[in-house]
């Protein structure tokens, strides 16, 4: 059974190096990184457990587990949140941080108080050490505290469900099904006793799927999260449209196509020349071309780059760099 653990520690420990080979927007992403981080202690717990000589050691790895349960779900929730469109406050994060704390804070009282486990002993099964517990009046709390977060879960994913439509309803279905997969598993450990922690292999599961969707949909822009300024927010941030060098701006609205996209070379001579203010007309003129070929190589280039308008096209170039 130890084997088994310190086989899906290794996997989950491989996933940090995936994550920052693949994806590309990182400091966005980092609540993904957390949940990875959080998969890979869990399962070093577990592996510690297993390996514990007395039940001391068993109960200490036992509080490692916990260390990345508490957060786990609170990094899904906000990697969920952001992947559906949703935008969530400093302040709540700081608030379910300290939460998390206080949770990890009651686990942290066993072996001192019967407040969490009021028995504990260890046993024998495959070779390996399995921690038996009675728990106390406190053990709720944990309940609780997860059931509250895979509830918003699927809450902020029947949102997004009625929100949005296309694209982000199949995101939402495969993180739906993550999140019930997750839902499911927890309570099969809950209601039938396992010697092997099943959802070592669910969390893994989970921090994989969702490195899986973030990498696949990291280069498909949204309408919604386009910014369109106002002239006086365009002044604040010192952008000029004007005065940018054209392969500036070539550069900053390419970085936005859509993931195995590419411009044919008419679509660039057009998008250069809608950045340069030209209108349909004076774009037909240039490349010999009709006013109805035009639109239709620009209706092209607008959906590859995940845009609707001229406005829209233009507001790519006013992203900061923080942004891209």
């Amino acid at each position: 059974m130890q084997y088994a653990y310190g086989a899906l520690f290794i996997v989950s420990l491989l996933l940090i190096p995936l994550y920052f080979l693949f994806v590309k927007k990182r400091k966005e992403e980092y609540w993904l990184l957390v949940l990875i981080i959080c998969v890979s202690i869990v399962n070093l717990g577990y592996l510690l457990i297993s390996l514990s000589p007395n039940v001391y050691l068993a109960l200490l790895s036992n509080k490692v587990v916990y260390l990345g349960q508490v957060f786990m779900p609170m990094s899904m929730f906000m990697i969920i949140t952001k992947l559906c469109g949703f935008k969530i406050n400093n302040t709540l994060k700081i608030v379910l941080t300290i939460l998390a704390l206080i949770m990890f804070g009651i686990v942290c009282t066993t072996g001192y108080t019967n407040w969490y486990y009021t028995e504990v002993n260890i046993d024998k099964s495959a070779g390996a050490t399995v921690l038996h517990k009675e728990y106390g009046f406190l053990h709720p709390t944990n309940l609780i505290y997860v059931a509250t977060y895979f509830i918003a879960m699927v809450v902020m994913l029947c949102l997004s469900f009625k929100k949005n439509k296309g694209a982000y309803q199949k995101q939402a279905t495969i993180m739906l099904i993550i999140v019930l997969g997750n839902i499911l598993m927890w309570l099969v450990q809950k209601v039938i006793p396992w010697d092997f922690e099943l959802l070592s292999i669910t969390y893994l599961m989970s921090a994989g799927s969702f490195l899986f969707v973030t990498i696949m949909l990291q280069d498909y822009i949204r309408i919604n999260e386009i910014p369109v300024y106002s002239p006086k927010e365009k002044i604040k941030l010192g952008v000029d449209i004007q005065t940018m060098p054209m392969e500036e701006k070539i550069k900053k609205v390419l970085y936005f196509i859509k993931d195995g996209e590419m411009l044919c070379v008419r679509e660039r001579e057009i998008l250069e020349l809608i950045l340069a203010n030209k209108k349909r007309k004076e774009i037909a003129s240039e490349l010999f071309l009709s006013e109805n070929t035009i639109k239709t190589y620009t209706r092209t280039l607008y959906s590859k780059l995940g845009v609707t308008c001229k406005e829209e096209l233009y507001s790519l170039l006013l992203k900061k760099d923080d942004e891209n």
